[in-house]
């Protein structure tokens, strides 16, 4: 049996992205990987699969960003029970503290904005929100680590 290939271009452009396939009744939707698997590629080729920053039109996603990143603040208690709410036990300590410390910073703080706005979303029913709320906290986490210099060295 032919192993499934493609040309590096392709397979890089096509490993950039977020595809996934149409929503269920749900509303969720499985994700795709045509770069790996011969079953998904020829599912985009046939136009089944999209990417994740193509649904809706411009005019949707706009609305929605400005949504989310509207200047919102809640006590740090209220903050702690979102976090309890949504996160695994085991992660809770460590998102609450990245969502207090991107709450100070002016780089961080629309990671933030995004949380909170997402969280009150998924509290009136939009269950997809929640994965809004993972994303958000991931995003303040990477956004925090900093990038270390390295030292340039003299050359003899």
């Amino acid at each position: 049996m032919k192993l499934f290939r493609l040309p590096r271009k392709a397979k890089k452009s096509l490993k950039r992205t977020i595809w996934l396939y149409p929503p269920d009744e749900n509303g969720s939707s499985l994700m795709a990987h045509p770069a790996t698997s011969q079953k998904d590629y020829t599912a985009l080729k046939k136009g089944i699969v999209c990417d994740i920053m193509i649904r809706g039109d411009k005019a949707e996603r706009k609305l929605e960003r400005k949504k989310l990143d509207q200047e919102v603040f809640v006590p740090d208690d209220d903050l702690k029970k979102y976090v309890d709410d949504l996160i695994v036990e085991d992660l809770r300590y460590a998102s609450y503290h990245t969502l207090i410390e991107a709450k100070s910073k002016p780089r961080t703080i629309k990671a933030y904005y995004n949380f909170v706005n997402a969280y009150q979303l998924y509290e009136k029913g939009d269950d997809s929100m929640g994965n809004i709320c993972c994303l958000a906290i991931d995003l303040a986490r990477d956004l925090l680590k900093r990038k270390k210099k390295r030292k340039k060295r003299s050359r003899r």
